[in-house]
């Protein structure tokens, strides 16, 4: 079953974060991963939820998800985001 990596960014040092941005890509592909949603246009629609950035990944599985934001692969361009912003991340299953 499909599962979404879905997380709500603020970003505090706008330089060191474009590199961040250019290192996830790589870092997918091994685990089936691919961008839903990056960072596009924002409207809030109801309640008072207005992320700055929005992503959603999408994996094969909860295990391929999990086992990304695990990884080595990934280690490095995760320090790089959570030094230069403030996320919440969750791993939802599809349907």
């Amino acid at each position: 079953m499909a599962a979404y990596v879905i997380v709500s960014i603020k970003v505090q040092d706008l330089v060191r974060y474009e590199a961040y941005k250019g290192m996830v890509p790589p870092t997918l592909a091994a685990y089936g991963g691919k961008f839903i949603v990056r960072g596009g246009k924002l409207e809030t629609l109801e309640g008072e939820w207005s992320p700055e950035r929005f992503v959603i990944i999408e994996f094969p599985s909860t295990d391929q998800a999990k086992a990304w934001w695990g990884s080595m692969a990934y280690a490095e361009a995760k320090a790089l985001r959570q030094a230069t912003s403030t996320s919440e991340m969750i791993v939802v299953e599809g349907v």
